[in-house]
């Protein structure tokens, strides 16, 4: 798969999507050293989650004020190797990691307190059960090249906190920012071997998973997470997968037409489409269809391609050669099904760079590839709808479920339609930049994944849950204990659907117990 790279055993040269120039050279790891990295983290992760949570935050608020020191720097690497404007590398990759830093080293403790768990009659009995929550132990991470620092940050920092080591594998394609983040943690003075990175290609990848840390986190295609799946399922590793998606937009004939308009383009071309949550499709009410497209075509007219340095840029490069191909070719395929491009719609070959215009498609036939496949670029599919019933149908018709989009004046109304969107996440009168929020989950269904990052329920995917039971009562022994007789059987039969009842059949199988424990002989 091309990329933004040219690898060689030792080196991975980084390329500028925008200009195609190599602008520096990252060293890659050996496949064969893979294992004995794990092994060293996990050695390393004893240690680590049996110091203080506190101790641990702050290594984190470390590495936030490194990052904080070192905004500039850390915007440009970010730029040069993705081709994202400054302005969204500061806004999409660094602002929402500090943030996440922060949230986590502030409210990760919490998170891990032990809860008792009621268990009901047994507690008459001594009994007390609780759920504690225990690291994982080495947590392997491979993230993508689509945003490619704050994707990583977040899982790493969860890791982290909730007292694993890791081993984090970056996306050869934008493989500088890879170091930029291994640079920031070495700066907040990690002890050894708790994070570790490694670089290089999907082989660099599959030594990670068969080096069999104890659960792998994925971000990427649902192809190659089906195939991380499978690697790992060979060795009963868990592993949470967060995918692609075919995010649609809503936009109901109550709608802030204005609004919504600018919230298309927006979520359609930032990072040029290539994020997960991206507008892909947008089906708009039909009373307001006119008004909307002639706003979006007219708004998406304005953007400015270009160099992602440039600080007036609005849309810069596809970050790899592969991606712009498929934009092409989408494109290609909907014209010649009878699709309209109202805006954009070829690539811009004279300004040095993998660049694509913004394009707007209309009169799309049903199975247009950029209606039915992930794109993954700046292509906006509009298609008209009708009724409720015909709108719900073409959002769920999709095997990808991460999120979706609802424009509405009507909140109540627009929460009914959200109960029967298949998705992960989704939106009233806002889009795609929910993943910036720490304290809520991200994920999806279907062909977008399973398992969440982010938020409570993301922190407790890095711990496994403990339970732990106490009969605080020795001097008993368990009816159910041997030796076993027919009159054991009889007094059970008998208590039985008392103890399978409510509390108060419950307790009537108190004393059916206590006359058994006594009564009944035991070894």
């Amino acid at each position: 798969m091309m990329s933004n790279t040219t690898q060689n055993p030792q080196k991975i040269k980084c390329i500028n999507p925008a200009t195609l120039e190599v602008f520096k050279e990252v060293e890659a790891t050996d496949p064969k050293v893979v294992p004995s990295i794990v092994d060293a983290a996990r050695s390393a992760s004893k240690m680590w989650g049996n110091i203080p949570y506190r101790e641990r935050a702050a290594y984190i608020l470390r590495a936030r004020q490194y990052l904080l020191s070192h905004i500039d720097e850390f915007a440009r690497a970010i730029t040069l190797d993705n081709g994202k404007p400054l302005v969204e590398a500061l806004t999409a990759e660094i602002f929402p990691s500090a943030d996440l830093m922060s949230y986590f080293a502030n409210n990760g403790e919490g998170f891990l307190k032990s809860k008792d768990v009621d268990i009901d009659i047994w507690r008459l009995f001594g009994r007390k059960s609780s759920i504690e929550y225990v690291p994982l132990g080495v947590v392997g991470i491979i993230s993508p090249w689509n945003y490619p620092f704050s994707i990583p940050v977040g899982t790493v920092v969860a890791a982290l906190l909730a007292g694993n080591s890791v081993v984090l594998k970056p996306s050869s394609a934008t493989a500088y920012v890879g170091k930029k983040i291994e640079e920031m943690f070495e700066a907040a003075g990690l002890p050894k071997h708790v994070f570790n990175h490694i670089a290089g290609s999907s082989e660099v990848g599959e030594a990670l998973v068969n080096s069999r840390p104890d659960k792998i986190f994925f971000t990427g295609s649902t192809v190659v997470g089906t195939r991380i799946m499978e690697m790992c399922s060979k060795h009963l590793i868990p592993c949470n997968l967060e995918l692609g998606g075919k995010d649609a937009m809503v936009v109901l004939n109550d709608a802030h037409i204005e609004h919504a308009s600018s919230a298309a383009v927006w979520g359609a071309f930032t990072n040029a489409g290539q994020c997960c949550a991206s507008i892909e499709r947008v089906y708009v009410a039909k009373s307001v269809s006119e008004e909307f497209i002639e706003m979006v075509t007219k708004k998406t007219k304005t953007l400015r391609v270009g160099n992602g340095l440039d600080p007036s840029t609005d849309i810069g490069p596809l970050t790899t050669k592969t991606q712009l191909d498929i934009v092409k070719k989408q494109v290609e395929d909907a014209i010649k099904k009878g699709g309209k491009v109202l805006v954009g719609g070829r690539s811009l070959e004279e300004k040095g760079g993998w660049f694509y215009e913004p394009t707007v498609l209309t009169n799309l036939h049903y199975s247009s590839l950029c209606l039915r496949e992930e794109t993954f670029g700046p292509i906006m599919p509009i298609v008209v709808f009708e009724g409720e019933e015909e709108m719900l149908k073409l959002v769920n018709d999709t095997p990808y479920g991460l999120n979706c989009y609802i424009w509405s004046k009507d909140t109540k109304k627009a929460k009914r339609l959200a109960r029967s969107m298949r998705a992960g996440t989704v939106c009233i009168n806002e889009c795609v930049y929910t993943h910036a929020i720490p304290a809520t989950p991200w994920g999806g269904v279907g062909a977008s994944g399973f398992g969440r990052t982010h938020g409570e329920i993301g922190f407790k995917e890095m711990l496994v849950p403990l339970h732990i039971h106490t009969n605080r009562i020795t001097h008993f022994k368990d009816i159910w204990w041997y030796h076993y007789s027919e009159e054991l059987y009889t007094r059970l039969k008998k208590i039985t659907p008392h103890l399978s009842g409510r509390l108060t059949s419950k307790l009537m199988a108190i004393p059916g117990l206590i006359s058994g424990i006594f009564k009944c002989r035991k070894i």
